[in-house]
């Protein structure tokens, strides 16, 4: 009769493969994160696009309006309260069309300083797909990667610092082999990845609740109305500007009058 070998688990195998599995649940919730996040910023983004172009120059142009209104009415009735006025209204006229324009300045991107450029070819360095150990680790850094491109691409040195710091305290702070160091690297992989899990979190909170967030949301609602909310804003702008023409052709008119 065949004799029956049974392998029995050390504790700390048994404990290794948990901490293993978890870790990928962890990382595979991460990536999802990542991907609803990416998702989340790519749609604002076409969307604060379509804003500037149908909804923000014509708040450039009213606020460009009353700012002259206001110019105007200085030389109508100098007092301090009307140059105050014409100073506000002209500050709120340039942050306007600073933002209704800002894709402009953005095309005019800066060469990247050369801290950055260093902290990211240090970055890449480390955590690169093609230096991956095996498939599970080639994912994670892959994922690492597309978030460092981001950084890199909005300039986010702290961002970038965070993913070489992790990568130092996971893989240079930890000495020996065996299972009980490769316990603790997996332990500290996971709580670095719950931690990254709740910055997103946080992240998408922040974009679905700003103004620009908020907006989105009533113009996708709009929609399943078949109203079109940025055609509505930019309808009622352009009633705004016309009446605000107005008001300057007769302060103008007013000024002349005077003989100013």
């Amino acid at each position: 009769m065949p004799t029956e070998i049974i392998l029995q688990q050390t504790p700390d195998a048994a404990a290794l493969r948990d901490r293993s599995e978890r870790l990928a649940a962890v990382r595979a919730a991460l990536a999802e994160r990542e991907c609803e996040l990416a998702q989340i910023r790519a749609e604002l983004k076409t969307f604060e696009g379509r804003y500037l172009r149908q909804v923000g120059i014509l708040y450039a142009e009213l606020d460009e309006l009353e700012a002259r209104i206001a110019e105007r009415e200085v030389d109508l009735y100098d007092s301090a309260s009307a140059r105050r006025r014409a100073r506000d209204a002209r500050q709120r006229a340039q942050e306007t069309h600073d933002a209704a324009f800002s894709d402009a300045h953005e095309a005019e991107e800066l060469d990247p300083p050369p801290s950055l450029k260093t902290l990211f070819r240090e970055v890449a360095r480390r955590i690169h797909p093609d230096f991956a150990c095996d498939d599970a680790e080639q994912k994670h850094f892959t994922l690492l990667m597309v978030r460092a491109n981001q950084a890199y691409s909005c300039g986010d040195t702290t961002a970038l610092q965070r993913i070489l710091d992790d990568y130092r305290e996971i893989n240079a702070s930890i000495v020996g082999e065996g299972a009980a160091a490769e316990l603790l690297r997996i332990t500290r992989q996971i709580q670095h990845a719950e931690r990254d899990i709740a910055t997103l979190d946080a992240e998408e909170q922040t974009l679905v609740t700003s103004e620009l967030g908020q907006l989105h949301l009533d113009a996708k609602a709009a929609a399943l109305e078949l109203r079109d909310l940025l055609a509505e804003l930019a309808t009622s702008l352009r009633e705004q500007i016309a009446e605000a023409q107005y008001r300057f052709d007769f302060v103008d008119r007013q000024i002349r009058a005077h003989g100013k």
